[in-house]
């Protein structure tokens, strides 16, 4: 970040809107992280990202009309700089693999966000997006 004063904006995206809910409750207690936006799918996060231009994307993998993992390829491939943290309720193997792929950070457990995404969010705006290699293509 340029102004490690300025807070980290961040879009929240979710089909659920509890979801939704608590972890803008959970994040709203840090000085330094602000909620911009929510989207309840990657079409709409889509169109937040294009109007809100957030730091960090904390995006669900498993969503109706369409899911993170191409949301988020979408997102990288027109913003680089923005920042996206994937969540899952299965956490299994292939969904972080994909999500790396695609260019997110890290993906957390939805059971660990509310205690996990505040240092998540920090650790996604201090360091490069990871990617996965994929040399089969």
């Amino acid at each position: 970040m340029d102004n490690p004063s300025a807070k980290i904006q961040v879009l929240l995206v979710d089909d659920h809107p509890a979801v939704r809910k608590s972890l803008r409750v959970a994040l709203e207690g840090h000085s330094n992280i602000e909620v911009i936006g929510e989207a309840s799918d990657g079409e709409e996060a889509l169109a937040r990202v294009e109007h809100l231009r957030p730091a960090v994307v904390v995006m669900d993998i498993s969503m109706t009309r369409m899911d993170g993992v191409t949301a988020t390829r979408l997102i990288k491939e027109h913003y680089p700089q923005i920042a996206v943290i994937g969540l899952s309720v299965e956490h299994q193997d292939y969904q972080l693999y994909a999500m790396k792929k695609v260019g997110a950070s890290e993906v957390l457990a939805k059971e660990n966000a509310v205690s996990e995404l505040p240092d998540a969010i920090l650790r996604a705006v201090d360091r490069p997006v990871l990617r996965v290699r994929d040399d089969t293509g």
